[in-house]
């Protein structure tokens, strides 16, 4: 019977502790997302150089990568219980390591479209998916500390697309993507056995819908205009450093690190900030700075002033994820069970205004012969709604309260 025992113990998977859960969620949100999504903004300008695809038609790009997204928030959690969360999460991580290597081909705008798209795709698996699989391991008093480091892996993961991207370039623009798809696969790996084994980390599912809290509501419409705001950072501010202002892919790419090192301590910053004054409180103060620095460049040329803006947005790129996540818990306190539909709800709509304002924006760009200065603008002018939005909710829900 001992014998048994222990070779039933011996083959069984190991299992992995909390903090290996938040490194490989790290590494996914890094790849999936900071990788993924984010490298290709430092790599636009050099695509238009060497006339792999023009202007119009690479912005088009970057907006497939945020179309796959929202279809990977929808369908994260399905391909979750039809295949676990485990093998979900590996999968994607893969996946995005591959579309770099098929992007290093221009064979036709197809062919890029098709793969820009799914790895679009795996980031919104991601997003969906390996938060809820890692928190629940970790202790309650450490969960704020360990969300900041997954999120930090957006922004690890822009810093060194900027740093690596103008090095990689130097080799070629074909082996530049070849280079992120090396990476992707070496942290794919690193990754691999932090994931728990397959069934012991799957969240928990609540097939019922949120509840119809006119606050929550509010919420899923801010975050949206959040994700439209940040389009014309996120696509176009390495391009229109080096392009628009004529500075060079050097001078964009350095901007593009700024924008990196902000959304690596956002995360963070924001968490302590929350924990300080409130989460409703934090967001509406964070949607206040984010007017102020989306709108820089339609206003402003100066050096100091487009560093403050590539820090501020990036900053709250990654930084308002945690802040709208503690603000769904908030508002759903007294229904803890149906937290995770409302955080999946938020990501799909998020995904949607984003997918939507990047093509818009695309269009909006090739009609108007390239203004960059009116994307930021409108950029401003969707922070600057999100933030009238709260206010209003807020001041119907004290009112209420007060009666």
């Amino acid at each position: 019977m001992a014998s048994a025992a222990s070779g039933k113990k011996a083959g069984s998977p190991k299992k992995t502790t909390a903090w290996q859960g938040v490194f490989a969620g790290f590494c996914a949100s890094l790849v999936g997302i900071g990788l993924a999504r984010f490298a290709y903004t430092p790599l636009l300008p050099a695509i238009i150089d060497a006339h792999w695809f023009g202007a119009s038609a690479a912005a088009y790009l970057g907006a497939a990568n945020l179309a796959g997204y929202l279809l990977g928030a929808l369908l994260g959690r399905p391909l979750a219980d039809r295949v676990t969360p485990t093998r979900a999460l590996r999968g994607m991580m893969l996946l995005a390591a591959i579309s770099f290597f098929a992007c290093s081909w221009p064979i036709s705008f197809s062919w890029f479209f098709a793969w820009r798209l799914l790895a679009g795709a795996s980031g919104g698996v991601l997003m969906v998916l390996a938060a809820p699989a890692v928190m629940p391991r970790v202790p309650p008093a450490r969960r704020g500390l360990a969300g900041g480091i997954i999120f930090m892996g957006v922004g690890m993961g822009v810093a060194a697309s900027g740093t690596l991207v103008p090095l990689l370039l130097q080799k070629g623009l074909g082996l530049a993507w070849v280079g992120l798809g090396a990476l992707s696969l070496a942290l794919t790996l690193i990754a691999w056995r932090g994931w728990q084994a397959d069934g012991d980390g799957a969240a928990p599912r609540h097939g019922d819908a949120p509840p119809r809290l006119r606050p929550l509501r509010a919420l899923y419409i801010e975050y949206g205009l959040n994700a439209a705001g940040w389009v014309p950072h996120m696509i176009f501010l390495v391009a229109f450093i080096a392009h628009g202002l004529g500075q060079g892919l050097r001078a964009g790419a350095e901007y593009w690190v700024l924008f990196g090192i902000g959304a690596t301590a956002g995360p963070v910053l924001a968490g302590a900030i929350a924990d300080r004054i409130g989460f409703g409180r934090a967001l509406r103060f964070a949607f206040l700075l984010e007017i102020f620095g989306v709108a820089i460049p339609a206003v402003s040329s100066g050096s100091a002033w487009l560093m403050a803006s590539s820090v501020i947005v990036g900053a709250f790129v990654t930084g308002t994820v945690p802040l709208v996540l503690g603000r769904i818990h908030e508002l759903l306190a007294h229904f803890p069970s149906h937290r995770d539909a409302a955080w999946r709800a938020a990501t799909v709509g998020f995904a949607l205004c984003q997918a939507a304002a990047a093509y818009g924006l695309s269009y909006v760009f090739s009609q108007s012969q390239g203004n960059y200065r009116l994307l930021f603008g409108i950029g401003g002018l969707a922070m600057a709604l999100a933030l009238a939005l709260d206010m209003a909710a807020n001041r119907v829900r004290l009112r209420r309260v007060g009666e």
